[in-house]
């Protein structure tokens, strides 16, 4: 998949440095949380355990974000089956040198647009923490509404949740 300034590549066990050096970024670790990614070993099996089966089981879920014009990998966005949520969510995540560039927009918006219109996905979720303050600007500029609040099977902290429908069906 391709936008005007990015390439949206499906995530592969060759992604498991740039992997292992997003998860532990201090805005990952601080607003996601800590995914037990402690070298690059864990993060190509990480990948392996919870990206590549969605990818194969439904044909979307985890890409890497890469930037057109030197090929740096600079971020992730995905839709996921999530423990705890009945609707598949968005999620999106940045190296710091790269947030507030309006990728995350423009990365998030042609992932949402491709899911709805080609695998007819009804609903898509978002949840993020009450305290992220660019992650929730993102969610509702993608024209997602806030619903409630919850909590996840692995998570002792309240998310807000945010549902939009597929505007096609």
């Amino acid at each position: 998949m391709e936008t005007e300034r990015l390439v949206l590549k499906p995530i592969t066990t060759d992604d498991a440095e740039f992997l292992f050096e997003l998860y532990n970024s201090p805005r990952f670790l601080e607003f996601i949380g800590d995914r037990n990614i402690k070298n690059i070993e864990t993060a190509a099996e990480y990948i392996e355990a919870r990206f590549l089966p969605q990818l194969e089981r439904l044909g979307y879920g985890n890409y890497v974000i890469i930037r057109k014009s030197d090929g740096q990998k600079i971020g992730a966005v995905g839709v996921y089956e999530r423990e705890g949520l009945d609707v598949q969510d968005i999620g999106f995540s940045f190296l710091p040198q790269f947030e507030g560039q309006g990728y995350g927009f423009e990365a998030a918006s042609h992932l949402l647009e491709t899911v709805f219109r080609d695998f007819k996905v009804r609903k898509i979720s978002a949840i993020t923490s009450k305290v992220n303050f660019a992650s929730q600007n993102l969610i509702k500029k993608l024209g997602l509404k806030y619903i409630k609040n919850v909590l996840l099977p692995s998570d002792d902290e309240e998310l807000l949740y945010f549902e939009i429908e597929n505007p096609t069906l």
